[in-house]
């Protein structure tokens, strides 16, 4: 019998075949403190990082749009006013509990026929080629079993011309404000997970699946070798806590 290859769950070495249910358990556990989890561990400034993202997507109405690991819409929801009633947005998650806050706030926002919800894995897309002229994903990638074969995926159903937009969680590069977020990840992080969540150990993990993910140019390059992409830009924001990586399709 063939054994299972393995993998990281933050800093614990799992089975493969294992990590997606691990995951999905993490974010089945946050998705109701999701949203008042993120402006608190932020301090807000989460806001401006997606907005930097959605001015970097040259969004134009009529296009099509998918934002992966979308969760509760944030991103979503300002795609569809930009692309307008011409336009098509997919919000597409793979965990049922985060679609389904995603949904609740596109009823609530009366956008129900500009955004399609769309329970789906990053690694297999089930959408056709050259469809969507921009890909959206948001602090997701570094929950992908298989980074490679997911940006293989969002590649094929990328347009020629198209942009993806990846958004992560990625490494200061400045020495002394990564010892302070060394800090702050370790030691105040999982204390604010219990305090409001009531779940020390989900934050513990996303602690250290950011450390666990490659770093701005190993990211980089895993988005060109395993991903198809013909170019790919970095940003670095908030000193490299945060990088956006805009790769293009030609």
């Amino acid at each position: 019998m063939q054994q299972d290859s393995s993998t990281d769950f933050g800093y614990e070495e799992i089975p493969t075949s294992e990590k997606q249910r691990r995951v999905g358990e993490v974010f089945t556990s946050v998705a109701q403190k999701y949203d008042l989890m993120n402006d608190v561990m932020s301090f807000g400034i989460h806001r401006l990082w997606k907005r930097f993202t959605l001015e970097m997507c040259g969004l134009r109405p009529g296009h099509r749009v998918l934002d992966l690991a979308g969760g509760t819409g944030d991103l979503a929801l300002k795609q569809a006013g930009i692309v307008g009633a011409g336009g098509q947005v997919i919000l597409a998650d793979i965990n049922a509990d985060m679609l389904q806050r995603g949904r609740d706030r596109v009823i609530d926002s009366g956008l129900v026929g500009r955004i399609e919800t769309v329970q789906c894995n990053a690694e297999i897309l089930p959408f056709a080629d050259n469809h969507f002229d921009c890909i959206t994903m948001a602090f997701g990638l570094r929950n992908v079993t298989d980074k490679g074969a997911a940006l293989a995926s969002m590649q094929r159903v990328l347009k020629p011309g198209g942009r993806l937009c990846v958004l992560e969680f990625s490494r200061p590069i400045y020495e002394p404000l990564e010892r302070l977020y060394d800090f702050y990840s370790f030691n105040l992080l999982p204390r604010m997970g219990q305090a409001i969540a009531n779940d020390r150990a989900s934050y513990q993990y996303l602690a250290e699946s950011i450390r666990r993910h490659p770093d701005q140019d190993t990211l980089k390059q895993i988005i060109l070798e395993q991903g198809g992409f013909d170019e790919v830009e970095v940003h670095n924001l908030s000193g490299g806590i945060v990088a956006l990586h805009r790769a293009f399709k030609y």
